[in-house]
């Protein structure tokens, strides 16, 4: 899959109302994360791998490009948190794909993310459709 049609297929205009700004997030995330979590590497192709880790990159790329811009009006602190966690992402995904190093820590900052995302709900404003 090319990171043109990933990128569509993660990120593209909806056709209904999906729920709020961090509800979207949260499926994506959840997307991913379940397609890193479910791979076995006795059962799965390393092809299916690089898939999820190429989708999993593509997300935190997005969300590292977001946290750097000056206009994100997340804390400081919280921004640069998330952008080491990009740069720690990036790192990971080019172990695993050297066969150095298995996609566990990857579902464990995923969740991690998603938990925060989750727990943040009650700030949260709708997205119009």
């Amino acid at each position: 899959m090319n990171t043109a049609i990933l990128a569509q297929s993660l990120y593209a205009k909806p056709t209904r109302e999906l729920g709020t700004a961090r509800g979207i997030e949260y499926k994506a995330f959840s997307k991913v994360t379940a397609r890193l979590a479910s791979w076995n590497d006795e059962k799965d192709s390393f092809a299916s791998l690089a898939e999820a880790l190429c989708e999993n990159q593509l997300l935190w790329t997005v969300l590292g490009a977001d946290v750097a811009d000056q206009g994100n009006e997340l804390p400081n602190q919280l921004r640069a948190q998330l952008f080491f966690l990009t740069e720690f992402t990036n790192h990971q995904t080019k172990k695993i794909m050297a066969g150095e190093a298995k996609p566990e820590i990857l579902v464990e900052i995923n969740t991690s993310i998603m938990r925060g995302l989750r727990d943040c709900a009650d700030d949260l404003t709708e997205v119009a459709s």
